[in-house]
């Protein structure tokens, strides 16, 4: 990303780029089929991506509840995706039973779920702009006067009850479309540590309980003392809980977590 580079002066007067990572090694925990982009930007900025997935994304293990449940959307009034997970899983299954968002109302927690959505076909998303979290889409207008609405929520098997409890108490009917199941994959601390990480981008809190468990005391003493860094305040909070001292928090999504690392890296003192 050329835009992203910072410039200097040589003795000649001529501009020439730098690159604001050189020399970082940056760990990446992103499930393997979403860590790319990140990973790309920090290589083009001079920075060593360092791909460690916390989570394995994969479909449920029993499509058949999906289906019958997705055959019947044109009978609702909204459907949302939660994540690029659910965006990608739940059209996926969308698609495979003939159904079609075109007659209702669709919305997502996440700019970077609203593309992929748009990606796809999907018109006129309900999203928030500033802050991407549940409770920023529950503070959009569009979603006040729900009372006798139908509404389809696509997500992961759990997680928070925040938004359809919500929705429940503004008069709405919610049915939850577990379209993936999240696992925590079998990883190796000590080959984390021997990439010697100067920062780590983690960007759930189930991914960060998945790390901290891996490790022993001495490990996590270890692990506190490297910059983290996380684009919701909601993983800061349970990162400091933890124990972690140096937690850096980002605007939403890849673009957030790159930007975040250089201001970071820009900071520093040389080595």
């Amino acid at each position: 990303m050329a835009n992203s580079l910072s410039l200097k002066v040589n003795s000649h007067f001529r501009m020439i780029p730098t690159l604001p990572l050189a020399g970082l090694n940056i760990v990446v925990t992103r499930p393997r089929e979403q860590a790319a982009q990140l990973a790309q930007h920090i290589e083009q900025a001079g920075g060593n991506a360092i791909l460690f997935p916390l989570l394995e994304i994969s479909p449920p293990a029993d499509p058949q509840p999906l289906r019958e449940l997705v055959a019947h959307l044109n009978e609702f009034n909204l459907a949302i995706f939660i994540s690029p997970n659910a965006v990608r899983y739940g059209m996926e299954a969308i698609r495979a039973a003939g159904a079609s968002l075109a007659q209702i109302k669709v919305a997502t927690v996440g700019q970077g779920s609203a593309k992929a959505l748009r990606d796809l076909g999907a018109q006129e998303i309900i999203a928030p702009q500033d802050r991407f979290d549940s409770e920023a889409l529950l503070a959009l207008p569009e979603l006040q006067n729900v009372k006798g609405w139908r509404v389809m929520i696509f997500r992961g098997d759990g997680g928070r009850e925040l938004l359809g409890n919500t929705l429940k108490a503004r008069g709405a009917t919610v049915e939850y479309a577990a379209c993936y199941q999240r696992a925590k994959p079998q990883q190796d601390a000590g080959a984390l540590f021997a990439a010697d990480p100067h920062a780590i981008a983690v960007t759930s809190s189930e991914a960060l309980g998945y790390l901290w468990d891996m490790l022993d005391e001495p490990g996590r003493a270890r692990l506190a003392n490297i910059p983290l860094f996380v684009p919701h305040a909601r993983i800061a909070e349970a990162a400091q809980r933890l124990g972690w001292r140096n937690v850096i928090p980002t605007a939403g999504g890849d673009d957030g977590l790159f930007s975040g690392l250089v201001a970071w890296a820009e900071n520093q003192e040389p080595t």
